[in-house]
């Protein structure tokens, strides 16, 4: 074991090696190329946590299938309004991607990205209804003009043959289909775009290095203490702005960094696992992502859904996700996690959320005491022909769910995600799940914005982020035109036809 401290100084410190972290290191070098970046990953390598394409549902959450994303009111109409912003920030993220294969500062897009059909299956008098509604509310901006809903049962059968087949067709079922839909390798993704970034001239990435702390110094600069799990030898490193986007990891590490504005935040850990198919023959049957309803009190990460991705150049066929509650707040984490993330600003709100939150509470009890014979009934909701011997079982990502104060509720249980950024805009700390990844280009320009207010609107960056982003400062589903051909260029360019 090493008794050196080694020093560095850098004008941007990335702490966590996942898809968030590799969006703002390359959009920042691309802004200002002489700026001098480090990223600390606790793990041996890029991605291996909810970037990873086994810990997250992959689907390039475009809005375009997701149920949750459209609730209903009580009085039974259909917000679409966090579907619309969900699909415009997904378009975002296709032209920046579109931009570095142009720029060839990724690989082949067809190693983590692919076209495939977006389903959304209900069956019941009461959910065909929602279906209906929420078809109308969508279809009816440019966005998702192009969606398809029916309640023939010979289309869905065309659409997916695997679902439908065995069913009665009496049963009063409903679906809804987008061509365009996507299956993106997120790991594969980020692995790509941090072999880019860490060639360039002033960065440089360090695996199997864990922060340990933060502390902000009297010139607003930041002192960032580092152990290296490989040797035990520590290191400082000095930076004018940190990012945290540590998946899970983030919350204990804004506590550490004790600014204002994080206080009151905690976080409640979900696990979850698939089934996965070992069948080639009942896999090469599927060729679509078809998402139903979830249960009452489910997160949305657990929406249940039948899901036909590639993952490492392999085609793969999963079900669920299942959740499950562990105190790990990663894949990779301890036990220790969720306790030691309890403090005095953030006990109440998160005594109040879990009050609030029984039916998820409930939900999750349920879904732990599963057995297999439960997963495999589960599952013929939706493969009504699945055998049991043809699925195992394999551990999905682990997910923190953002719990915060409310000033009307004392405390509130949120499932998205949430950036916080200290006043002075020198921290920038990303927290939650679902849409994430899919939505990194949009969450990384927002953070940019806030912290380096002066520098965005200078004509320097504004002309790059529109070169990288040609739709940046329009809202595409008010540009119906604007969206055809921008859609058109990056179907292209990533090769989705």
């Amino acid at each position: 074991m090493s008794d050196t401290t080694i020093r560095s100084s850098s004008d941007v410190v990335l702490i966590g090696a996942g898809i968030m972290s590799a969006t703002l290191g390359l959009i920042l070098k691309e802004l200002q190329p002489d700026l001098t970046i480090e990223i600390y990953e606790r793990l041996d390598q890029a991605a291996a946590e909810s970037s990873d394409a086994w810990n997250n549902a992959g689907t390039g959450h475009s809005a375009f299938c997701e149920l949750n994303y459209t609730p209903e009111g009580k009085n039974g109409s259909i917000d679409p309004k966090k579907a619309i912003s969900i699909a415009e920030s997904f378009e975002v993220s296709r032209q920046f991607w579109a931009y570095l294969v142009q720029q060839e500062k990724v690989s082949s897009p067809e190693n983590f990205i692919k076209r495939i059909p977006h389903i959304s299956f209900v069956w019941g008098d009461k959910n065909v209804s929602y279906l209906k509604k929420r078809y109308e509310a969508l279809q009816a901006n440019p966005l998702f003009k192009d969606m398809l809903y029916t309640t023939d049962f010979s289309q869905l059968k065309e659409w997916m043959p695997l679902v439908m087949e065995g069913r009665n067709e009496s049963e009063k079922v409903a679906g809804t289909s987008m061509a365009i839909g996507t299956d993106v390798n997120f790991g594969q993704l980020t692995r790509d775009m941090f072999a880019y970034l860490s060639k360039m001239d002033g960065v440089n990435m360090y695996f199997n290095h864990e922060v340990r702390k933060l502390k902000q110094r009297d010139d607003k600069s930041w002192r960032i203490k580092i152990k290296n799990l490989t040797d035990g030898s520590t290191r400082k490193a000095y930076t004018k702005f940190v990012f945290i986007g540590a998946g899970g990891g983030s919350l204990p590490l804004l506590e550490k960094a004790d600014i204002p504005e994080g206080k009151g935040f905690g976080g409640f850990p979900v696990s979850g696992q698939w089934l996965k198919c070992t069948n080639p023959e009942v896999i090469a049957q599927h060729e679509s992502k078809v998402y139903g309803k979830a249960s009452v009190g489910a997160p949305p990460m657990s929406v249940p859904h039948i899901d036909s991705r590639m993952i490492n150049g392999e085609k793969q066929l999963l079900f669920g996700p299942f959740a499950g509650f562990s105190t790990r707040f990663l894949k990779n984490g301890k036990y220790s996690d969720l306790p030691k993330s309890i403090q005095l600003d953030n006990i109440v709100p998160m005594v109040i959320a879990g009050y609030k939150n029984i039916p998820l509470t409930k939900y999750l009890i349920e879904q732990v005491r599963q057995s297999p014979a439960d997963r495999i009934k589960a599952l013929r909701e939706y493969v009504p022909g699945a055998k049991s011997k043809d699925w195992v079982i394999e551990r999905a990502g682990q997910r923190v769910q953002v719990i915060k104060k409310d000033e009307k509720e004392g405390g509130k249980l949120e499932f998205g995600t949430e950036v916080i950024t200290s006043g002075d805009g020198t921290l920038s700390v990303l927290l939650g799940a679902s849409p994430g990844a899919s939505t990194a280009v949009s969450i990384m320009i927002d953070v940019i914005g806030r912290c380096y207010k002066d520098q965005i609107t200078s004509p320097q960056w504004q002309d790059k982020l529109k070169k990288m982003i040609p739709s940046y400062g329009k809202e595409l589903n008010k540009n119906p035109e604007l969206l055809e051909k921008i859609r058109k260029e990056t179907t292209e360019v990533l090769k989705l036809k």
